[in-house]
């Protein structure tokens, strides 16, 4: 074990951070494989064998972003006992603001009734929530905040090309929170953050404010572009690694890991994953079967169904890790 939550430059921190409590939401609506034989040429078979997904959650006409993270973290807050008063920072984890500014993180601080503390939005596509998650727990344990919302939330159907076959099926809309607070005992061991924009042309959007909209396209040309295969093979090489790093960092094995809590893309990376660390799949969270990939959002969610249902108990160690468009990939250590 560490004796306290290590960085990269090897700075010792003042506190440490943990979670004290945890939230998620989901829209109404499902959409399951058999909704989207309807309308696109794809099969339950075809999705269920090379993903795992079954359904996944869409969100209502005008229910947003900030709507998803609101109900995710007035539920984490809840948990917690933490009025919205008491919030040093809001850290929100995002690909899909609400509007370009203010932040969706801002927007929801005034909605919770938090206003005057710092909040701001974090895009690191799929790893956005570990990213938002790393951002404050070195906010906490540097001092400079005490009680910390950290937020992922998404609605990512709404840039979707529901005529592409390899990209519809695989996202949902959802959020999840949990709310870190300043400790004297571990908390989070480490977390790691790394990016690689080399590989932008294997998965992203293609379009934006500076680079421009399509106006000649449907939905102004705003979608999902990802070569599949090669961002799986990309992922399953990258994850091994930092799982090892992290393992590392914190001076523990794989044996002393209870929980595995991965990014809910593909099921086969995250049985790659499990694979990497000698962890049997009854000891992984998995969701990405009724959520589908809800990007920065799945980890949180998955997090708090773990908890929610029991299964993840007080003292327990959890491995959160994720990797997304950028590329982008992040992990956490930490003692629930």
């Amino acid at each position: 074990m560490v004796s306290a939550v290590s960085f990269s430059r090897g700075e010792t921190a003042l506190f440490y951070s943990r979670i004290a409590g945890t939230g998620s939401y989901l829209p109404e609506n499902v959409v399951t494989n058999q909704d989207l034989e309807k309308f696109v040429e794809t099969s339950d078979e075809w999705i269920r064998s090379r993903t795992g997904i079954r359904e996944r959650r869409k969100a209502a006409d005008g229910e947003t972003t900030g709507d998803l993270a609101f109900h995710a973290a007035t539920r984490a807050m809840e948990a917690a006992g933490v009025e919205a008063s008491e919030l040093d920072l809001i850290v929100l984890g995002t690909t899909t603001p609400d509007i370009i500014f203010p932040s969706t993180a801002c927007l929801l601080q005034h909605r919770l009734g938090a206003n005057g503390c710092a909040a701001f939005d974090v895009n690191a596509a799929c790893s956005g929530f570990v990213y938002a998650l790393g951002v404050a727990n070195a906010f906490i344990a540097s001092g400079q905040a005490r009680k910390a919302l950290v937020v992922g939330s998404e609605t990512l159907t709404r840039m979707l090309d529901w005529n592409d076959r390899s990209t519809c099926v695989l996202f949902g809309d959802g959020a999840g929170a949990v709310v870190l607070e300043a400790s004297n005992e571990p908390g989070i061991y480490t977390t790691k953050l790394h990016a690689d924009g080399g590989y932008k042309h294997l998965l992203f959007n293609p379009v934006g404010v500076s680079a421009g909209f399509r106006d000649g396209e449907p939905n102004h040309g705003i979608r999902v572009m990802m070569t599949g295969n090669e961002v799986f093979k990309v992922a399953v090489k990258t994850l091994d690694r930092i799982v090892g790093e992290t393992l590392e960092a914190a001076g523990m094995d794989e044996s002393q890991v209870d929980w595995l809590i991965p990014h809910q893309a593909n099921l086969r990376i995250i049985e790659a994953t499990a694979k990497r660390l000698k962890l049997p799949m009854d000891r992984v969270i998995v969701t990405v079967d009724r959520h589908g990939n809800t990007s920065s959002g799945s980890v949180p969610l998955a997090l708090d169904e773990a908890v929610r249902s029991g299964k993840v108990q007080r003292g327990q160690t959890l491995l959160l890790e994720a990797f997304g468009g950028g590329f982008t990939w992040a992990s956490a250590l930490l003692r629930y």
